[in-house]
C-alpha cells in the first residue's frame, strides 16, 4: 500500500490509501479470526493504517466489516462469472459452480475460510442489516442453482425427474459445507472427488 501525501494529491481527497487494498487486508483477517475475534488494533496492523485513518474512512469496526463483506462478495461473484462464462449446458454450469467452491476450500484460501460463512454468520442473529445481506446472497445463489437445474433438464444434461428446488438446496448445502471443511486443511485431497460425487445427483 502506498501511504502518505504527495505533491500530486488532488485537493479535497478524503483518503491517502488504496481502499481496495485496505479492504482486501480486512477480508483476510476477518475470514481468519471472525468478526468478534478481530480487534481494531489487529485491523489497523493488517490494513497498514493508523486508527485515525480507519476512523476517518469508517465509523467503526462494523462499518469496516460491511465494506469488506461487500467487496468480498463482489470479487467472488466476478470470479464465479468468469468460471461460468464458457459453460454451455445446465449440468456444466453446476459443475463449474461446485468446482469453484471445492477449489476455494483448498490451500491457503481454504484454511483462511469464507468471510460470508464464517464472520458474517456470527452477526446474523444480532444485526438485521447483515442478516439481510447474507440471506439475500444465499437466496440468489440457490435461485441461480435452481435455474441451472431447470436449464439442464431442458437441454438433456440433467435427468428429467430431478426436482429443481430440492436439488438446488442440496447443492447449496454442499457449497457451504465444503468451505467449512476446508478450514482445517485435513481433507484437502478429497475436495475435488467430493465435487464429482455431489454432481452425481444430477445423473
Amino acid at each position: 500500500m502506498n501511504f502518505g501525501s504527495t505533491s500530486h494529491r488532488p485537493v479535497g481527497r478524503p483518503r491517502e490509501f488504496d481502499m481496495n487494498q485496505a479492504l482486501d487486508a480486512a477480508i483476510r483477517i476477518f475470514s481468519e479470526k471472525g468478526y468478534h475475534g478481530t480487534s481494531i488494533a489487529e485491523l489497523k496492523a493488517e490494513m497498514g493504517l493508523t486508527a485515525g485513518s480507519i476512523y476517518k474512512a469508517f465509523r467503526d469496526k462494523r462499518d469496516v466489516f460491511v465494506a469488506a463483506y461487500d467487496r468480498y462478495k463482489q470479487i467472488r461473484a466476478d470470479l464465479l462469472d468468469q468460471a461460468l462464462s464458457s459453460a454451455s449446458t445446465g449440468r456444466e454450469k453446476i459443475a463449474r459452480v461446485v468446482g469453484f467452491y471445492a477449489m476455494s476450500a483448498c490451500g491457503e484460501t481454504g484454511r483462511r475460510g469464507c468471510l460470508a460463512i464464517g464472520a458474517a454468520v456470527e452477526l446474523v442473529l444480532s444485526d438485521a442489516e447483515i442478516a439481510d445481506k447474507v440471506g439475500g446472497h444465499n437466496r440468489k445463489l440457490v435461485a441461480r442453482l435452481e435455474g441451472f437445474v431447470r436449464d439442464g433438464k431442458l437441454d438433456g444434461s440433467i435427468r428429467k425427474d430431478v426436482d429443481p428446488a430440492a436439488t438446488a438446496l442440496a447443492l447449496f448445502s454442499y457449497l457451504q459445507g465444503v468451505r467449512i471443511a476446508g478450514k482445517t486443511g485435513e481433507m484437502e485431497n478429497q475436495m475435488l472427488p467430493s465435487a464429482e460425487a455431489v454432481l452425481r445427483i444430477l445423473d
